[in-house]
């Protein structure tokens, strides 16, 4: 079976459905989520610490973006103030016309840890979220249907009523992945979500998140070491300076056809370009620039 059939993505519940093939590289709203100005420092015993200096970036609804650089450059920590996690020093994060202040279930993280309840299987796993969010909102046969759903959404049902214990480590992210997407976010974020993941596995998951993101058009920002991924999941790189006051230092934008094919992009001149162009930055320009 191919790595694209392991996910289906022809239920009708699906919201916002869109035909992977229609999908363009930029959707429209540029207003959608923005960080303005974002700097942010933390206390230490030698003073504080500047860890971002001034990060502007302007992200489309159902833009899938890739932050990368090297360790110790603010990537998780950018992804923790859109999150909500952490507040910036000065500067904000705007998503939908809204200051982001604290976390909310318009933001779903998914860490490199899948982060499950072990003594609950992976239908609770998925219930506890979705209880929590729509309590109130959806009958008890509609929050049933719903849990099912994003199960068949990661080709998890066969593992419903098994245990954390009882699953492979990419069925543990599937599961993480589905517990996400059933809050409804308008913005996924995932820190490193592939990084424990042998090489097969993690390929089959990053198949399947495309598939999955060309359904739902949620809004994507991934934290990544590797270029590859970038490359191949992403319709822009961002790519940070090195750290402290790390900061944007360019933006590369991945103009590539959906749906993508690792395989026929291994020799393609276009997706070489854009590799090489991530490379250089991260070998060559990932100093702040003056």
């Amino acid at each position: 079976m191919s790595v694209t059939a392991m996910v289906k993505v022809s239920d009708p519940l699906a919201l916002q459905s869109i035909e992977p093939n229609e999908r363009t590289t930029h959707i429209v709203d540029q207003k959608h989520l923005e960080l303005s100005g974002v700097s942010i420092e933390f206390p230490t015993k030698h003073g504080p610490y500047k860890a971002l200096d001034n990060v502007n970036l302007k992200i489309a609804k159902g833009e899938y973006i890739s932050i990368i650089g090297h360790s110790g450059c603010g990537k998780s920590t950018v992804l923790n103030i859109v999150a909500g996690l952490y507040q910036a020093t000065t500067g904000g994060v705007i998503l939908n016309g809204k200051e982001v202040n604290e976390p909310g279930p318009d933001r779903a993280v998914v860490f490199q840890n899948h982060s499950l309840l072990p003594w609950l299987t992976c239908y609770q796993n998925i219930e506890i979220a979705v209880k929590a969010i729509f309590k109130g909102k959806k009958t008890k046969p509609e929050m049933k249907a719903w849990i099912e759903h994003n199960l068949h959404l990661v080709n998890m049902d066969h593992a419903s009523n098994k245990y954390p214990a009882e699953i492979s480590g990419g069925m543990k992210q599937r599961i993480g992945i589905a517990r996400a997407l059933a809050m409804k976010p308008t913005v996924l974020l995932m820190d490193e979500p592939f990084g424990a993941l042998d090489a097969l596995t993690r390929a089959q998951l990053q198949d399947s998140v495309m598939e999955i993101q060309a359904e739902l058009n949620n809004t994507v920002i991934m934290i990544t070491h590797d270029v590859d991924e970038a490359v191949l999941l992403s319709d822009k790189i961002v790519m940070m300076t090195n750290g402290p006051e790390a900061t944007v230092g360019n933006v590369l934008n991945i103009d590539l056809k959906r749906p993508r094919n690792r395989l026929e992009l291994a020799n393609d001149p276009q997706y070489n370009h854009y590799r090489s162009e991530v490379l250089k930055f991260l070998y060559e320009r990932h100093q702040k620039p003056e």
